[in-house]
């Protein structure tokens, strides 16, 4: 019976995973539950909930709160920074060597340890900036 639980709970994480893959909306539990549930009634926003936290946790996805008033999910666990569009809501990854040395930099300038940061930036994206034209 504890195999066929922990099978099923892989086979969740498996279609959660995909799910991140193949929207890079960066989506939150709820998107994520919407879709799932499509294909499976049984499925519960708590267990999806449950699953995205402990891939969090495990480092198997990152898990980025600060976007709105709920978290959001990202199957991109490489360093990167986030760029938010104020028209469309669109989520964009941008890589982090547009600011190589800024944790570097913080720590001299500080003298702070730090071991973990999200930047995100605000603003138009560019397909929302050529529409208002």
């Amino acid at each position: 019976h504890r195999v066929d639980r922990r099978q099923r709970q892989m086979c969740i994480r498996d279609r959660i995973y995909s799910v991140l893959e193949n929207n890079v909306v960066h989506p939150s539990a709820e998107y994520i539950y919407d879709i799932l549930r499509k294909a499976d009634s049984n499925i519960s926003l708590a267990t999806v909930y449950r699953n995205l936290n402990k891939m969090a946790e495990a480092g198997k996805v990152k898990k980025i709160l600060g976007l709105e008033d709920r978290a959001h999910f990202d199957h991109n666990t490489f360093e990167h920074y986030h760029f938010i569009c104020e028209k469309c809501g669109k989520v964009y990854d941008l890589p982090s060597d547009i600011a190589p040395d800024i944790v570097q930099n913080v720590e001299n300038k500080t003298g702070f340890q730090i071991n973990s940061h999200e930047i995100v930036f605000h603003g138009i994206c560019l397909d929302c900036k050529i529409k208002e034209r």
